[in-house]
């Protein structure tokens, strides 16, 4: 029953009260009268004796101020008139921060800033400018010190989530924030946030950070984009002449290892046939000094038996003969003819 309830249900208690009655009832009606207040409190303090905490939340009971206790999901009882004061905290519900941009229609007026344009400016490690949007996502983990151990929890969180950015940002270069050092930026901020909601003992758990929209001031976004180009094309050319290099230097390494196996076994080949022609040698040396005579003999027909094989024709004449020519057959030769 809402407040609007109980006044209208006071105003039917009024309206009976006040018909015309005679002198005597009318007083007595005035007596009766100076009961409504009450009845007013009475109904008031049992409307307000309960409240209700949903699902994903629990309620933070306090009694004159002080903590009293904490209350599940259901239907519960307090003490009215301002003696017990009930505060619902979502302890499941997922919560979010906005940095450098704000949703429209957000229930959470610490969600987005009123000046993102401030918060998304920041310098890297290299001494460039660029614009860093992100969001954090968090929940509350310990309701009893996040209503009361620090002032403003979540324009504390938005204090520390952009200082702790900025801290990771400065630490890199434009190339790693706008490119491939995202996860290690979202990575190490969380990190840091985490630890530092540890420390303050906020009851707060941080889940994620994401990185939104990363790019250079609009003022030089022409420019970067040239540059960009730029060492996109440089890399495109490195990698070109990499496969080049790949291509030829195993070729060539190949090629030579070839060319090193061949002479080394041209060089086993004839270490192997000099040692062959010395054990040989050896060998007819030791036959010779045995027989002399008979190894120069047998080492003249074996030379001849060799040589002559390939000396094609052959005439053999006796010792004795006077003239060579005439055993020769040589071939007639027509006398040449002058020309008139």
């Amino acid at each position: 029953m809402t407040s609007w309830d109980i006044l209208d249900s006071v105003k039917r208690v009024i309206d009976v009260f006040s018909n015309d009655r005679p002198s005597s009832a009318r007083s007595l009606s005035f007596r009766k009268l100076l009961f409504i207040p009450l009845l007013i409190a009475l109904l008031v303090g049992v409307f307000s004796s309960f409240y209700t905490v949903n699902t994903e939340s629990v309620a933070v009971v306090q009694r004159f101020g002080r903590f009293q206790k904490t209350t599940p999901p259901g239907l519960h009882f307090k003490i009215p008139f301002s003696v017990d004061r009930v505060t619902i905290v979502p302890t499941l519900r997922q919560l979010k921060l906005e940095f450098g941009f704000a949703t429209r229609g957000a229930t959470n007026e610490y969600q987005g800033s009123q000046q993102p344009e401030l918060e998304r400016n920041m310098v890297t490690g290299d001494l460039n400018a660029a614009e860093v949007e992100w969001v954090v996502q968090y929940g509350i983990s310990d309701p009893v010190q996040y209503l009361f151990h620090v002032h403003e929890p979540e324009a504390t969180l938005r204090d520390i989530s952009e200082s702790s950015m900025n801290e990771v940002v400065g630490d890199r270069t434009i190339d790693e924030v706008l490119t491939y050092g995202r996860s290690e930026i979202e990575m190490d901020c969380l990190k840091k946030l985490q630890t530092t909601m540890e420390q303050f003992n906020m009851g707060i758990r941080i889940e994620q950070i994401q990185l939104k929209n990363v790019h250079p001031p609009r003022a030089v976004q022409n420019s970067f984009d040239e540059v960009n180009r730029a060492q996109q094309e440089r890399e495109e050319r490195i990698n070109i002449a990499n496969g080049e290099r790949n291509k030829v230097i195993p070729k060539a390494s190949g090629l030579a290892q070839q060319m090193i196996s061949a002479a080394e076994g041209y060089a086993l080949q004839r270490t192997n046939e000099a040692q062959g022609d010395v054990a040989r040698f050896n060998q007819l040396l030791v036959q010779y000094e045995k027989a002399p005579l008979v190894t120069k003999q047998r080492l003249y027909l074996e030379t001849m038996n060799t040589v002559l094989p390939k000396m094609g024709s052959k005439v053999i004449i006796d010792e004795d003969a006077k003239q060579f020519l005439p055993l020769m057959n040589l071939p007639s030769t027509p006398a040449p003819t002058s020309k008139r």
